[in-house]
């Protein structure tokens, strides 16, 4: 049985789809990550909520036929609806999803009068109850779904003939002219002679095809192999440089330029999130982020032999906005730079809490002007190291300008993972020594990453000392 399942993962990748059902051992080989488990929950718990805009549909209803298997999200009288947990429609996967159940049953002998995507409304703002008709949009995409009819049943017969042979299929898989981002999880067994550290890693290059394509069609796969004249951009020209050459690029002048920018004290603050798909609280759409912890180390003077350490987690069920803010609006004094990696983050976060809460809005006007993005001088490429592997991620980073820091030891090693833990923490059936464990990882997660900002700027600055 070919299920809509495993064509849409042979669509992204044939022999990734014929791994997990010939050699699941390797297919299940790659754990699923709490972020990745979240976003199985967030779909269950999406589904469950939009059958309550059809009291008499039919849920998870089951069709086989000619080798095909579809099972449908809901089925009112003729009409089919498939259920997205998304703010909108992914033209890649959702139409051709839909189509396949389409096909499906017209096969069974079912007649179908529409065929429908729903998926959550990214305007709807909660008032008080959810209202269901305003959080979730319905498309009538049937026109749509029946001129891809034809197209998506040659595929599923090509997809049906190329899972079914036990033989395995020879050569690389189709994620070779991708970037490592986009890889299937099976990528390494299936191209075992592509190195770790390749064409396929240089900065951006999935947004390149034409380029990647070319370097790879030309079995360019190593940086050292990639001929001068190949087009490349700054960055990933000094990524390249960097790594062949094993030596750092080091602009003092520009980084002493960039430190002259900030005011002590120095406030190094991270927020971490939960991004809840049905808005839990009033004020919030599909998917805005709840702000529920924060971490702030703060150096007051450029004497300071160390920084005070500050910090906020909410472990109520309730909205933490409030509580939140007004811990922020004591923690942060009236002037000084607010130093954070990655700022649009935050910045983002202070205008929707300014937004809902009015009585704070001066205040967070107050500190975007104090905000400072530790991260543009590794965007500015002031500080290129080949082990940054292109990536301007702290978690990059880190272990290059202060090797003594490291994510590892830590129950909670990044920011997926925490709010997973959050999520389970406020909401799951757990006691409470383990809501008081889950407390205490989530502190020293987010304390390390305000920490590490403060020991990054550290290094920069011994560099221009």
């Amino acid at each position: 049985m070919l299920s809509k399942t495993n064509y849409i993962l042979w669509r992204d990748c044939h022999k990734n789809a014929w791994l997990k059902i010939h050699k699941p051992d390797i297919y299940y080989a790659h754990e699923l990550s709490d972020f990745e488990k979240q976003i199985i929950e967030t779909g269950n718990e999406v589904d469950l909520l939009a059958r309550e805009l059809f009291p008499t549909g039919e849920y998870q209803k089951r069709f086989e036929v000619d080798g095909y298997l579809a099972i449908t999200d809901i089925l009112a009288g003729n009409n089919l609806y498939e259920v997205k947990a998304t703010n909108a429609i992914d033209k890649k996967t959702h139409l051709h999803d839909l189509t396949f159940q389409y096909v499906v049953l017209k096969r069974a002998g079912l007649e179908i009068d529409s065929a429908n995507l729903i998926h959550l409304n990214p305007e709807y703002v909660r008032k008080g109850e959810i209202d269901l008709n305003k959080l979730f949009q319905i498309e009538d995409v049937t026109e749509v779904v029946k001129e891809m009819a034809e197209e998506v049943m040659a595929e599923m017969q090509l997809a049906k003939g190329y899972l079914a042979s036990e033989k395995e299929p020879v050569g690389p898989c189709d994620c070779l002219r991708k970037g490592r981002s986009a890889h299937c999880t099976t990528f390494s067994y299936s191209n075992p002679d592509i190195p770790e550290y390749g064409v396929h890693d240089l900065t951006r290059i999935g947004l390149s095809k034409r380029k990647l394509t070319e370097l790879v069609d030309s079995h360019i796969f190593k940086l050292e192999d990639i001929p001068e004249s190949t087009e490349l951009s700054d960055i990933q020209k000094n990524q390249i440089w960097t790594y062949l050459n094993d030596r750092e690029i080091i602009s003092r002048e520009a980084i002493a330029e960039e430190f002259e920018k900030l005011e002590f004290p120095l406030y190094f603050l991270d927020y971490e999130t939960f991004p809840a798909a049905i808005p839990r609280f009033d004020q919030f759409s599909p998917y805005q982020q709840i702000p529920f912890q924060y971490s702030l180390h703060i150096l007051e003077n450029p004497e300071s032999q160390a920084p005070i350490h500050k910090e906020f987690l909410h472990t109520g069920k309730d909205d933490p906005s409030r509580a939140f803010a007004e811990s922020l609006y004591n923690d942060l004094e009236g002037k000084g730079s607010v130093i954070v990696w990655h700022k649009s983050f935050e910045c983002s976060r202070n205008k929707e809490l300014a937004e809902r809460l009015p009585q704070f809005k001066n205040f967070f006007d107050e500190v975007e002007k104090r905000v400072y993005d530790l991260e543009d001088i590794f965007k500015k490429q002031h500080h290129v190291h080949k082990d940054f592997y292109g990536s301007t991620s702290i978690k990059y980073v880190l272990p290059v300008l202060a090797p003594d820091l490291s994510y590892k030891n830590l129950e909670i090693k990044e920011g997926g993972t925490a709010s997973q833990k959050w999520n389970e923490m406020v909401t799951g059936d757990i006691t409470q020594e383990e809501k008081a464990v889950i407390s205490k990882n989530l502190k020293d997660y987010c304390k390390l990453d305000t920490y590490a900002m403060y020991a990054i700027w550290g290094a920069l600055q011994s560099l221009i000392n």
